[in-house]
């Protein structure tokens, strides 16, 4: 088997890694934009404390993020076990735990030298605080390309240092990311009379307000024009919106289908399959393929979810930034203005550990003015 090479940055990142914990911090946070290859850098790093009879549990919240983290240790040849539902316990020291299967099993593992966190913005919440509080004597290592949270709680209430890699731009100008190209056409909606809670859009009021005919025949007209062909995936408020976009997308003639947290894992995974092997142009979702979702094939991004929230954005427009054979740029198409909200998606965005403000950017950094030509609508 061959073995994953590490490129520049990521060995540079891995001896920043190992020096804070040399610098006497337990728990650092290493951020790196969608397809930066964090997953490899931590299997890296897992293959390394495997060597030395060391014991390591990597926690995610979803089922695509365990295979992915496990398919990545095998690279390595790394034996470990999963802990999730439909797997069979395992005693190895390498364990890849879905959060919710691992908090209610604590009992049953000994203690870890090392938890990895993917994904690790998800952390204050209550399950993961609660796993990681059960480990005190591990060291902790968090991975994520978006270190806020929209309800305002701070990270740096269990990590203690962080670490930035290489910026969205930078990876761009190396090829390592597509550069993207945003289509901002006008927004046919009006969010002045939509509630927020828990700091985001109230979810049940933007359905009504973003599922209608005139904007999502302006999202498959844009698809038409400016990615025809290509593999999108459309952002969406609400399962029935997901839906509702998808049959749209079907009526136009470009073959679409949804993906929702109701469809069993071989159902999703079917989907998935005729996806990725271009059976299906358009994967309608919400919040399914937000987060970990790996395929390089994806030329395009549909924004039809407003969102004040700096994390969801990034993860929603990286889906397209991974590079693949033939592909020259990623295409954002945001009918709902949240580049004009946050900035482009290749912004360098200041990230901090110890403030709780909405997206924990800093204020004095706003995103920049932007503009957006008349005509195409590119911003």
């Amino acid at each position: 088997m061959n073995i994953p090479s590490l490129r520049q940055y990521q060995t540079k990142g891995i001896e920043e890694i190992r020096q804070s914990y040399r610098d006497q911090f337990r728990a650092p946070i290493y951020v790196l934009m969608c397809g930066g290859g964090k997953t490899l850098m931590f299997s890296y790093i897992v293959s390394q404390i495997s060597k030395r009879g060391k014991s390591c549990c990597i926690l995610v919240h979803r089922r695509e993020l365990l295979h992915q983290a496990s398919r990545s240790l095998d690279s390595y040849s790394i034996k470990h076990g999963l802990i999730s539902p439909g797997h069979t316990p395992t005693r190895d020291p390498i364990q890849v735990a879905s959060v919710h299967s691992l908090a209610r099993r604590l009992g049953n593992y000994p203690e870890f030298d090392l938890l990895v966190v993917d994904e690790c913005h998800h952390s204050p919440a209550g399950t993961w605080d609660k796993i990681i509080k059960s480990y005190p004597n591990a060291k902790i290592l968090g991975v994520t390309a978006s270190p806020a949270r929209l309800d305002g709680k701070p990270l740096g209430n269990i990590f203690d240092t962080m670490i930035q890699g290489p910026s969205t731009e930078e990876l761009i100008q190396k090829g390592f990311l597509a550069r993207p190209v945003t289509y901002a056409p006008p927004e046919k909606i009006n969010l002045n009379h939509i509630k927020v809670r828990m700091g985001d859009y109230a979810s049940d009021e933007l359905d009504r307000e973003m599922d209608r005919p005139t904007v999502t025949g302006d999202a498959v007209e844009h698809y038409i024009k400016y990615a025809p062909g290509q593999r999108a995936i459309a952002f969406c408020v609400s399962m029935k919106h997901a839906a509702n976009v998808a049959e749209f997308f079907l009526q136009k003639g470009v073959s679409s289908s949804r993906i929702d947290g109701k469809m069993t894992p071989m159902q999703r995974q079917l989907v998935l399959d005729d996806f990725e092997t271009g059976r299906i142009k358009v994967l309608t979702s919400c919040e399914i393929v937000s987060e970990g979702f790996d395929l390089p094939a994806v030329g395009a991004a549909i924004l039809l979810r407003p969102t004040r929230s700096l994390v969801v954005y990034i993860q929603a427009v990286g889906r397209a930034l991974r590079p693949y054979p033939g592909k020259t740029k990623a295409i954002i198409l945001d009918h709902v203005g949240n580049c004009l909200r946050h900035g482009l998606p290749e912004s360098n965005f200041r990230w901090s550990l110890d403030k709780g403000a909405m997206d924990q950017r800093k204020k004095k950094d706003p995103p920049p003015a932007l503009r957006r030509c008349p005509m195409c609508y590119a911003v």
